[in-house]
């Protein structure tokens, strides 16, 4: 059983930045595949960006891209979102997602979840 705890959320101004942490235990972290999703108030869970057990290749989506990056350090357990340039909508609670497979970008894939951390962004 993994646990994934995730930290680094709160309120920021639109056109700045946050780094989300995401701390893993009780499991082997390099065997997973890790990815954040994100959910918004009163929409569903989307996914945001993954990445795979060696952090050698990324996937984000469209949404995002060029203004959110994902980076993983094996030997402490962790993995990061750096977002900048935020936007109103990138307002949601963000999720860490660990999954066996290499680059999880549906949550039927996810096999561990963390607890999220509220990223709101102010106009």
């Amino acid at each position: 059983q993994v646990q994934l705890v995730e930290s680094g959320g709160g309120l920021v101004q639109a056109g700045g930045s946050l780094r989300l942490s995401c701390a893993a235990s009780g499991g082997i972290f390099s065997s997973y595949g890790m990815s954040w999703f994100r959910q918004a108030p009163g929409k569903e869970r989307d996914f945001v960006v993954a990445i795979t057990r060696s952090g050698e290749s990324t996937y984000t989506a469209n949404s995002v891209k060029g203004r959110f990056t994902v980076s993983r350090d094996n030997a402490k357990n962790t993995v990061y979102l750096q977002m900048n340039s935020l936007k109103p909508e990138d307002t949601a609670v963000y999720y860490c997602a660990a999954s066996r497979t290499q680059l999880a970008t549906s949550y039927l894939d996810i096999v561990f979840w963390g607890k999220g951390t509220l990223v709101t962004v102010s106009s």
